[in-house]
C-alpha cells in the first residue's frame, strides 16, 4: 500500500484539526460537568431577603438565560425580586401557572354572530359549491372511478372554472376610503 507523504497539505489540515479538537476537549473539561453539579451536598435553608421571603437559587430568572450572549450588561432587565414569589406560602414548592387566578376582562372581544346560511342567494351558494366540490370531485373520480370518461372530467373542470369567475367577479369593484380593513 502506498502511505501518505507527512510533508503533504492533507496532512497539515488533519494537524490543524487535531489542534481544534484538543483545545476544545481541554475547554470542555476545564467546566464543571452537569452531574458533578447535581452530586452537591443538599442544600441548607435559603437566607430570607427582602420582607423575609427566600430567594432561590441564583436569583436569575428564566427571562436571564441567554446562552448566546446577546445582551449586554447595559440592556439587561433588572430582576425584581419582590414582582412574583417564587414558592407557594406554606407549600414550600415552586409556583406553577395553576398557582395564579384568571383575569375576568369583562370588556373582552365578543365576535358578532355570522350571518346564516339559509338566507344566501342561491347562486352564490353554487358558485361555492362548484369552487370548493370541483377539486375534491376530482380527487375522488381519479381515486376510485379511473376509468371515468373525458367528459366527465371535463364537466368537473368546466363547473370548477365557472364558479370561480362567477365569484371574483361578484366581490367589489371600487375601495372604500373610510374602511380601514378590519373588516371583510
Amino acid at each position: 500500500m502506498n502511505r501518505p507523504d507527512p510533508n503533504s497539505a492533507d496532512q497539515s489540515a488533519n494537524k490543524d484539526d487535531d489542534a481544534v479538537w484538543l483545545d476544545l476537549v481541554a475547554r470542555l473539561e476545564a467546566t464543571p460537568s452537569p452531574s458533578t453539579e447535581h452530586s452537591d451536598p443538599p442544600r441548607e435553608e435559603p437566607e430570607p431577603v427582602d420582607g423575609g421571603r427566600p430567594q432561590r437559587g441564583t436569583g436569575k430568572a428564566f427571562k436571564d438565560f441567554d446562552p448566546l450572549g446577546l445582551t449586554t450588561p447595559a440592556t439587561e432587565p433588572s430582576t425584581d425580586a419582590s414582582a412574583v414569589p417564587d414558592t407557594v406560602e406554606g407549600a414550600g414548592r415552586p409556583l406553577g401557572p395553576r398557582d395564579f387566578e384568571v383575569e375576568d376582562l369583562d370588556d373582552a372581544f365578543v365576535p358578532e354572530e355570522p350571518p346564516s346560511l339559509a338566507g344566501t342567494e342561491p347562486l352564490i351558494m353554487l358558485a361555492w359549491v362548484g369552487a370548493v366540490g370541483g377539486p375534491i370531485a376530482l380527487l375522488f373520480t381519479a381515486m376510485f372511478w379511473r376509468s371515468a370518461p373525458l367528459t366527465a372530467v371535463m364537466g368537473i373542470v368546466a363547473a370548477f372554472v365557472v364558479s370561480v369567475v362567477y365569484l371574483i367577479m361578484r366581490l367589489p369593484q371600487e375601495k372604500n376610503e373610510d374602511d380601514d380593513g378590519a373588516r371583510i
